[in-house]
């Protein structure tokens, strides 16, 4: 009987507890994420389907090439020469090392036009290696910018290699000054000058996007690519030549395909056929163009895939 009775008083206890049954909600909150899809809204900072992504910046043409002509303008606006100085930076360049290469370790030796030789690979690989450098600081040295508007972040890599570009072609007047002077006259062969010209600024747009992800990630990337870029520009001829040392013999075959097949060669060697009269076709690596447009294909096209697989990334954390 006192079991009975304990028991009882258990269950009576428990049933006291227990809190009773709330009724049912007449209004459920609703799906949040089905409720946005139905009004069209997305998440903020997503990154959109690649075909959306190419309209999005196709639309924004205008700001890129706004924003690479006002970079252009304002480079140099604090100094007092002001513009002179986008020509007079790579003839300087091209100056001390024609007083290095072409004097002291005498690399002229056969071959013809040393000058005009010299300042096209200075201005074809100052386009290169300016692309690169300003494209580690695309979205790093824009961050008040990708943080405080809605972009395509694409814009900025591609905006500074256009400049890059715009720069090159001021400084090619130079150039076709200094052949001039130097007993070359225009001829059907300049007209290579162009698509060349276009295959360079593609590769030079894709290795910029990919050094903008990768700085935007790891800032210091910057701070190590101008060693990269100074041994690159050593081994692609822009001082001396290749074919040169081809025929020397003391280098293995393989080697000096690896150096021809080099992207940075093979758009200096296409200039310089194109604006050199004495720089003939034997000089230029085999499928020279097929090698030029495979670059520039490869480097543009997989430098904006990897650029835009990050786009919800940039100006974060």
């Amino acid at each position: 009987m006192p079991c009975t009775l304990v028991e009882s008083d258990l269950v009576t206890t428990e049933t006291l507890e227990k809190p009773p049954a709330s009724p049912p909600d007449p209004h459920p909150a609703p799906d949040l994420r089905a409720l946005a899809l139905r009004h069209g809204l997305s998440v903020s900072g997503a990154r959109p389907a690649l075909p959306t992504y190419v309209r999005q910046l196709w639309s924004r043409r205008d700001f890129i090439a706004a924003f690479a002509t006002a970079r252009l303008t304002a480079q140099y606006s604090q100094a007092k020469l002001g513009q002179v100085w986008q020509v007079m930076t790579p003839l300087l360049n091209a100056a001390v090392y024609y007083l290095i290469f072409g004097v002291l370790m005498n690399v002229q030796q056969g071959i013809p036009d040393y000058v005009p030789f010299l300042i096209t690979g200075i201005f074809v690989w100052t386009c290169t290696s300016q692309s690169i450098m300003t494209g580690t600081r695309a979205v790093s040295g824009n961050l008040g910018l990708v943080r405080a508007l809605h972009f395509p972040r694409a814009s900025l890599p591609l905006a500074l290699a256009l400049q890059q570009l715009q720069q090159l072609v001021l400084s090619l007047g130079v150039l076709v000054a200094i052949l001039f002077c130097c007993g070359e006259f225009p001829r059907a062969s300049w007209l290579l000058a162009v698509p060349a010209l276009l295959l360079q600024a593609l590769f030079n747009s894709g290795v910029a996007l990919v050094m903008a992800r990768l700085a935007a990630r790891t800032p210091d990337i910057a701070q190590l690519m101008p060693f990269l870029l100074r041994t690159w520009m050593y081994v692609s001829g822009a001082m001396w030549s290749i074919q040169h040392l081809a025929a020397s013999g003391r280098l293995p075959d393989a080697v000096i395909a690896v150096l021809q097949a080099n992207p940075a060669a093979v758009y200096i060697d296409l200039m310089r056929f194109a604006l050199i009269e004495s720089f003939t076709s034997d000089q230029l690596p085999p499928h020279v163009w097929a090698l030029a447009a495979g670059w520039a294909l490869v480097g543009f096209v997989g430098g904006f895939i990897y650029f835009w697989k990050a786009e919800e990334t940039y100006g974060r954390g």
